[in-house]
């Protein structure tokens, strides 16, 4: 039977009403649309307490007695505020004016939310290896500078060919060549006083390596922070990697010391650093819009007014961490509340940022934190 054009296109019709509607790419849902995120960086704060991030400057610490602190009025007018809100954004103003509104914060116990160091060590080369590989391993129990057995997810992300070339550590303690293990991880790692020399001829970089070589060192192993830090976002804008971590040190140095004042010093300066080095990666096309941040520590300390100086397996609250995550994949849900993380989730989260499994090849370790739309 030869059907007539009428008919055809009557057909044609009839047979489109009656086919199942199938919703446009444009009305689908958006929890769990494509991954946005291409890069991470990943900035740790040695040593930071989560009272202080939460609550801001801790008036029992604020004097000579127990904070060392040489002048009470001037550092009582720089950070003491009468609310634990007012006085956390005047401490750590990019957290609290940026991340709390564009991220997540997770740990304030105040409110139920915890991140808690399962190592039970509680101090810094055990707690980098369960942050950076997932999962504890007991032989991880000093701060000597032995070469990591373990595999970071940094050096299993930099056998992938979209990140192999493009990952990159930075550090202001001596010991990350060996948490890392830059003999075998193939991905560039300075740290301490060491000086960097895969961009020959920078003139910042060469400005930085004059400063280690020629500075009175008060710790040393580790320089001040502002020199590990510039040297870190020199290559950072030069050679854009797409896995990039960071660490400063400064707040545990001067908690070991027990000086408040420069504790918390230094704990604003890194706050405006990392606000720094995030205004900058937005203005890059490489990352804006498509780079998640991932800010940790890797132990707590004792409380106040007595404690706060150590931490360690016999000191109480050691094992109190924090964690803020900030990203294009991320919710904004500022502040949470009633909730139960542990610092081995974020070796796991940093690959899931990235769209990667990491428990396929390190089934050790723990599951990403929930922090992701997908």
């Amino acid at each position: 039977m030869i059907l007539s054009r009428k008919s055809l296109i009557s057909a044609a019709i009839l047979l489109a009403a009656a086919a199942p509607t199938v919703a446009s790419p444009s009305t689908k849902t958006t929890s769990a649309q494509k991954q946005k995120t291409e890069r991470v960086i990943v900035l740790m704060l040695d040593g930071l307490r989560w009272q202080e991030v939460f609550s801001g400057a801790d008036s029992t610490l604020m004097n000579k007695e127990n904070g060392s602190v040489k002048d009470i009025d001037a550092l009582k007018k720089k950070f003491w505020r009468d609310t634990p809100e007012a006085r956390r954004e005047t401490l750590m103003p990019f957290f609290w004016q940026v991340i709390s509104r564009e991220g997540q914060l997770h740990g304030n116990k105040t409110l139920g939310s915890s991140v808690t160091v399962t190592n039970k060590l509680n101090f810094s080369y055990p707690g980098y290896n369960e942050t950076l590989t997932g999962y504890v391993d007991p032989k991880v129990n000093s701060n000597d500078k032995i070469p990591n057995a373990n595999k970071t997810v940094f050096e299993w992300l930099n056998t992938l060919p979209q990140f192999n070339g493009s990952v990159a550590a930075f550090g202001a303690w001596d010991v990350f060549p060996s948490i890392f293990n830059v003999e075998r991880c193939g991905f560039p790692v300075n740290a301490g006083y060491q000086p960097f020399t895969l961009l020959p001829g920078n003139p910042v970089i060469d400005a930085m390596n004059a400063l280690k070589r020629d500075m009175p060192r008060r710790w040393g192993g580790e320089p001040y922070d502002a020199i590990t830090f510039q040297t870190a976002m020199e290559y950072l804008k030069v050679k854009k990697p797409k896995v990039f971590f960071l660490s400063l040190g400064e707040t545990d140095e001067w908690a070991h010391e027990g000086e408040y004042d420069r504790y918390l010093e230094s704990a604003q300066m890194s706050d405006r650093l990392f606000g720094e080095l995030w205004s900058t990666v937005q203005k890059m096309p490489e990352y804006r819009g498509k780079t998640t941040l991932i800010i940790a520590t890797d132990h707590g300390r004792g409380g106040a007014p007595r404690g706060w100086e150590s931490h360690g397996a016999t000191i109480a609250g050691a094992e109190d961490i924090w964690l803020a995550v900030l990203g294009p994949d991320t919710p904004a849900l500022g502040e949470i509340k009633s909730s139960k993380l542990t610092q081995s989730q974020i070796a796991a989260t940093i690959a899931k940022a990235l769209g990667k499994n990491y428990s396929q090849v390190q089934p050790r370790a723990a599951v990403p934190a929930p922090v992701f739309n997908r």
